[in-house]
């Protein structure tokens, strides 16, 4: 079956810097919902469009094309009082931004009585070098196109 609109696909995928420094790859294989549902990538999606399992592809992924420019509005300085005990650089927490979004933040920096937080992914504002081995290609089901997004063993458990 060839990739295409509502389509389940099934693949292991590495992201690195364009030099090849390995950043993150799939110990377990993932699933995503094709079609613009915003699971992957849309120039990932542009690329595996039309392919069957076993296609593999390298992509290099200007900042745009990855996570975006890194907006330094979505850093706040918060009074550590507001935070549980054991706050610990390298965590991440649910919070609301200033505008009342939610968001995941990560705590950069603890000085003193504050606690320095950045809504930014990890990765914005880096251009990135994306890999994915297609190993499975199958018609999403009803449910998954209602929901957008792949169920069962490589996708989102309810």
């Amino acid at each position: 079956m060839k990739i295409s609109q509502d389509c389940a696909v099934t693949l292991h995928y590495q992201v690195a810097t364009p030099q090849g420094k390995i950043l993150e790859q799939s110990k377990e294989p993932i699933a995503y919902l094709h079609g613009g549902y915003g699971n992957i990538f849309p120039k990932v999606e542009e690329a595996l469009l039309g392919q069957e399992a076993g296609y593999r592809v390298t992509l290099d992924l200007s900042v745009a094309d990855a996570f975006g420019e890194r907006d330094e509005s979505l850093l706040q300085t918060i009074p550590k009082t507001q935070f549980p005990p054991g706050v610990k650089v390298g965590g991440q927490l649910e919070g609301r931004d200033a505008n009342g979004q939610a968001r995941a933040f990560t705590v950069v920096k603890i000085k003193g009585d504050k606690v320095l937080l950045d809504a930014n992914h990890p990765l914005a504002g880096q251009a990135l070098r994306f890999s994915a081995h297609v190993l499975e290609v199958r018609a999403a089901s009803e449910e998954e196109i209602a929901h957008r997004h792949v169920h069962g063993a490589h996708g989102h458990h309810h």
